[in-house]
């Protein structure tokens, strides 16, 4: 064997059928596990451009808060790969895919053959074509993507007294909240003309930015930034501020001696269209998550595009790579992916959200039926969009006790409580009480990232998993966005009430 053939692996598929995984991020480490689970004696080869294990990106905030360590948001144990004979090759990326040899070549001259390749290449993080930027970030500078990235910018935090975050949707709102809580003087710059446009209409976005005011962040709409100011000095470049332009009058300086880049991402589809696959915003796939251009290759997570959708959250990601598990093991032979809700959650200090589905209509639509509250004084605003009695979105700002029956009733489009009250305040009269583990149904989605509900969790207890713990390990709940933590944790706590001494 030369130098460059790739080297033993685990015993090859009957048939001799290999699983090459490119990407070891949130996608590519569900589907190695969710795979290794269905079929122990699949081969598997893995490459992941970092060199540490995989972890939960969702969680970076709470590392830069510091409400979380490095090692707590880990998603495998270091031993796993060697454990359950994966050919694990942290960082290593791949460089080239040979489609007609059935080969990827690696960056270190290594080469793995395929029967199916999975790409799960992630996204890269959107630096915009900002003077003072060219020859690379500055330093003091940090686009906030990884947990090395999370690692720079806890560094630099350390000196630094004025930070400024660039971007105001979700990943920058948690960014700035993070610093914020480390006693830094935070200002975030969007260019939009409200927070979180994406996913919150405008009154929305108006009360988040006041509540981000009464916890000592300034909030810059409209923000045009025009250029990084930076100053010489003995370690090189380094920033001292953000030039913001201005129409009508002079440019305006901005000072900060940190910067953090959260100007949303870009799915990494550069290697799937150097290989000549079909890529629009991502690799376009079929409902088996194939290639539309060769059916070998199947890619998940936030580089895949099912129709014209290319999904950035996590639960779409694990339902995605579940469904392919489940496909190339033969446990499911007919399963399809056919797309996902999208439902956001934030939850930081002082600080929750949850949004779903169409946010953006008004009373004036017609066709759609609105109810909102709004409490901007207290950073409440609620708001549900209802059509054929269905909900098709909603708005959850400051107080989010009816997130788990929203999210139930949104995600299983069914019909809805004629109080409509009742979803937005939990104790309104016809509430579905989902919060309370004693009214909740056995089919309440509990956990939203993982897919768990009310009934897996008490079939967990009754199978001997009687700590919130134990029914972690075998139901992955929590292990999202983490939002879910205070129900599972109920729930668990109320069988145990109910369990006999």
């Amino acid at each position: 064997m030369s130098e460059h053939d790739a080297p033993a692996g685990p015993p090859a598929w009957p048939g001799g059928r290999r699983i090459v995984v490119v990407g070891n991020g949130m996608a590519g480490s569900r589907f190695v596990t969710e795979m290794r689970a269905r079929d122990p004696g699949v081969s598997i080869t893995v490459f992941g451009q970092e060199a540490r294990r995989p972890y939960n990106r969702v969680l970076l905030s709470n590392v830069l808060a510091g409400t979380a360590q490095p090692h707590q948001i880990g998603l495998v144990d270091p031993s796993w790969y060697a454990e359950h004979a994966i050919d694990a090759r942290l960082g290593v990326a791949v460089t080239k895919i040979d489609r007609a040899a059935e080969v990827v070549v690696a960056e270190d001259g290594t080469t793995a053959p395929y029967d199916t390749l999975v790409l799960a290449t992630g996204s890269a993080p959107l630096v915009p074509p900002i003077p003072g930027t060219e020859d690379g970030l500055p330093r003091g500078t940090v686009a906030f993507r990884t947990l090395d990235d999370c690692a720079d910018i806890i560094e630099a935090a350390h000196s630094a007294r004025h930070a400024v975050v660039i971007g105001g949707g979700l990943l920058g709102i948690e960014a700035a909240r993070g610093l914020a809580g480390r006693g830094l003087c935070v200002t975030v710059l969007h260019l939009a003309g409200h927070l979180m446009e994406r996913q919150l209409d405008a009154e929305a976005g108006k009360v988040l930015a006041r509540t981000l005011t009464g916890l000592g962040i300034r909030v810059r709409l409209a923000a045009r930034v025009a250029a990084l100011r930076t100053r010489g000095g003995p370690d090189g470049e380094r920033v001292v501020g953000v030039e913001l332009a201005h129409d009508e009058r002079p440019a305006e300086l901005v000072p900060a001696d940190l910067v953090v880049m959260a100007c949303g991402v870009r799915p990494a589809v550069g290697l799937a269209r150097a290989a000549g696959l079909a890529v629009e915003r991502g690799i376009v796939v079929d409902e088996a998550l194939r290639s539309v251009s060769d059916p070998a290759i199947r890619a998940i997570g936030e580089c895949a595009q099912y129709g014209d959708v290319v999904y950035g959250l996590v639960a779409p990601a694990w339902e995605q790579a579940a469904v392919l598990a489940d496909l190339l093991s033969g446990h499911r032979p007919a399963a399809r992916y056919t797309g996902s809700r999208q439902i956001t959650r934030l939850k930081a200090a002082s600080l929750e959200l949850a949004t779903m589905g169409e946010t953006h209509h008004g009373s004036h639509d017609e066709d759609v039926e609105v109810v909102q509250f709004a409490d901007a004084a207290r950073g409440t605003y609620k708001k549900v969009v209802i059509r054929d009695d269905r909900l098709i979105g909603a708005i959850l700002l400051g107080e989010t006790s009816t997130a788990g029956t929203l999210t139930q009733l949104y995600d299983r489009a069914a019909p809805l409580p004629a109080d409509r009250l009742a979803l937005l305040f939990a104790g309104a009269p016809a509430a579905p009480a989902a919060g309370s583990p004693v009214l909740m149904p056995d089919g309440a989605q509990v956990c939203t990232c993982n897919n768990v509900t009310k009934g897996q969790i008490r079939a967990c207890w009754e199978d001997g998993a009687t700590t919130v713990e134990e029914v972690t390990a075998r139901t992955r709940a929590t292990t999202g966005c983490g939002t879910c933590a205070d129900a599972v944790a109920g729930i668990v706590g109320w069988l145990a009430e109910q369990s006999p001494p």
